[in-house]
């Protein structure tokens, strides 16, 4: 469903431990890194489409996670041209998105990324909360740095952690997917 503006509905989701660390995944076959997220079916809400997002990218179920919060409203990604299909459909310009903020309510043994027959992450790490602006796809950058800074004060709420204009890679292991 391509909205009249040109925009796909997608829900985003960050997922945070009990260290406030987020929930990071390697886009398949790829080395391009994101949130979980996705589109929002026409039959659905911004959180049922969460829901189901989550269980077929990462594997978990509602029960274990807690929503902490959601961004108010719509906030918008424009595709590089060279990615707008203009034969197929009504075109889409971009993504807007609703964002969640969970917490992780399980063990780790809980995450399976390939419980779909087509997966979206191979592999996914724990990362500092604002580490993802360093990484993620330039287009994408500005939406999630909005998202961090509207639901920042839900994760801490005595004071968001300073950005810091070089971010060491994470420390620790990668995780793979079962199969």
């Amino acid at each position: 469903m391509i909205d009249r503006d040109g925009f796909r509905p997608n829900v985003g989701i960050i997922l945070s431990n009990d260290e406030r660390r987020l929930f990071w995944g390697r886009r398949i076959g790829q080395n391009a890194w994101q949130f979980p997220q996705g589109g929002i079916n026409t039959d659905e809400t911004p959180a049922q489409a969460m829901y189901r997002e989550l269980e077929e990218e990462v594997g978990l179920e509602p029960h274990q996670v807690t929503i902490l919060g959601a961004t108010q409203g719509w906030l918008r990604y424009h595709l590089p041209k060279r990615f707008i299909r203009r034969h197929c459909g009504p075109t889409c310009i971009g993504q807007k998105q609703v964002w969640f903020l969970l917490r992780v309510d399980c063990q780790e043994e809980a995450f399976c990324l390939d419980k779909t027959d087509k997966p979206e992450f191979d592999a996914w790490r724990w990362v500092r909360y604002w580490q993802p602006l360093h990484e993620v796809v330039y287009f994408k950058r500005r939406v999630y740095e909005l998202a961090l800074e509207e639901l920042a004060p839900l994760l801490y709420p005595e004071g968001i952690p300073e950005r810091s204009e070089a971010l060491p890679r994470a420390a620790g292991f990668l995780r793979q997917r079962h199969r």
